[in-house]
């Protein structure tokens, strides 16, 4: 009896930590592949936020600058799967999208993305001082 209260008590303590060790762990980003526009849409494979926000589609280029947002889409604080961005103008094959991560923070209502290129409001999320972001190419 003595050995499965232990045993049980163990598990209990490390099912426990598991959520907690899960979050620190947690690292942001976005993944998402070369693809086909054609639909008016992007998606990413996944995102993982430490926040609410958004993900958003900038043009880019060479300099690997963000440019105009070209669409968004609303993210969780966690994981989210699948996520697709409906595009507000036309992208063509080749072009460069930057899918970026950003926060809803600083705006005048919550729940509507508020960011114009160089604002503050609904803003880029930094990790480690740098975007958290991936680049993809429209085919």
């Amino acid at each position: 009896m003595k050995k499965h209260l232990m045993c049980s008590a163990f598990l209990m303590a490390t099912l426990g930590a598991t959520p907690a060790l899960a979050m620190d762990n947690m690292k942001m980003g976005v993944w998402a592949d070369n693809q086909d526009v054609a639909a008016g849409t992007v998606t990413a494979k996944k995102v993982t936020t430490d926040t609410n926000g958004w993900l958003v589609v900038h043009r880019t280029d060479e300099s690997g600058k963000p440019g105009p947002v070209v669409g968004h889409a609303p993210l969780k604080k966690g994981k989210n799967m699948d996520v697709a961005a409906i595009l507000t103008e036309d992208v063509s094959a080749g072009d460069h999208l930057m899918l970026m991560i950003h926060g809803e923070d600083g705006g005048m209502k919550t729940g509507h993305f508020e960011y114009t290129l160089g604002a503050k409001e609904d803003g880029p999320v930094r990790m480690d001082g740098d975007l958290v972001m991936t680049v993809i190419m429209a085919e």
